[in-house]
């Protein structure tokens, strides 16, 4: 059964804005997501993963990318397509980079993909509400 983590409240002199959540993950076509706990990361354009997980479940490289770290030094990571499930909303394809082992990050593009942002007050997901510009 899908357990989704349970709002935590933020002490006083805890670092706001970092809490996890619970990222299903698959490879292309059907099947059953593997679940893994992955750290919100709004800085990160791109969710990571461990390339080994995602290999096994059928995530391929389609191209390698530079990215900019927080220090200013660029590393090159491989870069693909994968299901994500997140916060009980349907599964969508999200980029995600073939990372080391360890790394479990939901990024920017993927809270986009699914219409959510970070409350960091209470650590929490919430629905975002696209706006459109009147033309």
């Amino acid at each position: 059964m899908l357990q989704v983590p349970k709002k935590r409240y933020i002490e006083k002199g805890q670092n706001v804005g970092v809490f996890d959540v619970l990222l299903g993950v698959g490879g292309p076509g059907e099947g059953e997501l593997t679940y893994v706990s992955a750290s919100v990361d709004t800085g990160a354009i791109h969710s990571m993963l461990p390339e080994a997980l995602l290999r096994r479940l059928g995530v391929t490289s389609i191209e390698r990318f530079g990215y900019t770290l927080a220090d200013g030094s660029v590393v090159e990571y491989d870069f693909g397509m994968a299901r994500f499930g997140l916060e009980g909303h349907p599964e969508r394809y999200c980029p995600v980079i073939l990372g080391a082992d360890g790394q479990h990050l939901v990024g920017a593009t993927t809270l986009e993909f699914f219409n959510l942002m970070v409350d960091p007050v209470d650590g929490a997901l919430i629905r975002r509400v696209p706006r459109a510009r009147p033309f």
